[in-house]
């Protein structure tokens, strides 16, 4: 599958809401939240006026001129969050482009831009059961704390 990685364009900042739709992690079984959820206090953080602070960083990929994945970063009091110095990972692709390794790709590509700009780590929150856990320890991500759903995982960079 050929596909593109870029920066998300600043006239495209919109189709963020529907990647933090699709980075909702929803185990098999349980019925998909209804897509207003992500107008909620602690989803919007993760969205809103993206690309207005310091820090706010997001690439896209792009198949066939749509963009079918996006992995964002933003310094914000979100659910990985660390420290006010470390970005946290928002990452996400339409289910239809999930297993192609688009998603690892995005990953490496923002660990790239985050060394590149004197970052020492970024952090991100994913649900235990999740399968992504497994390409975030690949990629280097580590466990530092949890509770009884979630991992915390960070990158040293």
């Amino acid at each position: 599958m050929e596909y593109i990685i870029r920066e998300l364009k600043e006239s495209e900042v919109e189709v963020l809401d529907i990647f933090l739709y699709e980075a909702i992690f929803i185990p098999k079984g349980v019925m998909a939240p209804p897509r207003d959820i992500i107008y909620q206090p602690e989803l919007q953080v993760y969205v809103k006026n993206f690309g207005k602070r310091k820090g706010d960083i997001c690439y896209v990929a792009e198949f066939c001129n749509q963009i079918v994945g996006a992995v964002w970063v933003r310094i914000m009091n979100d659910y990985g969050h660390i420290n006010d110095e470390t970005p946290s990972f928002a990452i996400s692709l339409l289910k239809e482009f999930r297993n192609y390794g688009i998603g690892t790709q995005l990953m490496k590509t923002m660990i790239g831009k985050l060394k590149e700009q004197g970052y020492k780590q970024a952090s991100l929150s994913v649900q235990k059961t999740n399968y992504a856990v497994h390409m975030y320890k690949k990629i280097g991500f580590e466990i530092v704390d949890e509770n009884l759903e979630e991992y915390i995982m960070v990158c040293r960079l």
